[in-house]
């Protein structure tokens, strides 16, 4: 079987996620074109996809459904969120600390947050790629986007 079959075709957001502001809702739909539009994804022990990957917030877990391209399921998984508080948290700060730097700082010291900036998101991307071991395979790139959306689903604008 072909890397190809191991792949989101799409991202869903259940209805439990919420809306947000006009921004908030940009920043999503960037964040899941950019997870569809180049990704490695394989729930461990099926056959092929490509997959559509639901992402749905129950009693503070993140539940990840997964469908096949009839529909059929395919896995179910929730996460706890509690060990990405703190990470998720820290990069929002240091997010905010960047845009006040674009603004008025000099091109070394946005440098160096952006550099932190990198750090915390890889640290995320790897508690993802973590919490999903035996679950689901992911390359790092594909955990990189997956946690980019988890944060955006934080995000209030």
């Amino acid at each position: 079987m072909g890397q190809g079959h191991f792949r989101l075709s799409d991202v869903v957001l259940d209805d439990s996620i919420g809306r947000s502001t006009p921004d908030v809702e940009h920043e999503r739909a960037v964040a899941i074109f950019d997870l569809v539009e180049e990704n490695a994804f394989e729930p461990v022990g099926h056959a092929g996809g490509p997959y559509t990957l639901k992402l749905s917030l129950v009693e503070a877990k993140l539940m990840l459904t997964i469908t096949g391209e009839a529909g059929e399921g395919v896995a179910v998984h929730i996460l706890s969120l509690t060990p990405f508080r703190r990470i998720i948290k820290d990069y929002f700060m240091i997010c905010e600390s960047y845009y006040e730097a674009i603004k008025t700082s000099t091109p070394s010291r946005i440098e160096a947050i952006d550099m932190g900036r990198r750090g915390i998101h890889n640290e995320g991307s790897q508690t993802l790629m973590d919490r999903l071991d035996g679950k689901i395979r992911l390359d790092f790139d594909t955990a990189r986007r997956l946690f980019t959306l988890v944060c955006v689903l934080y995000w209030r604008g």
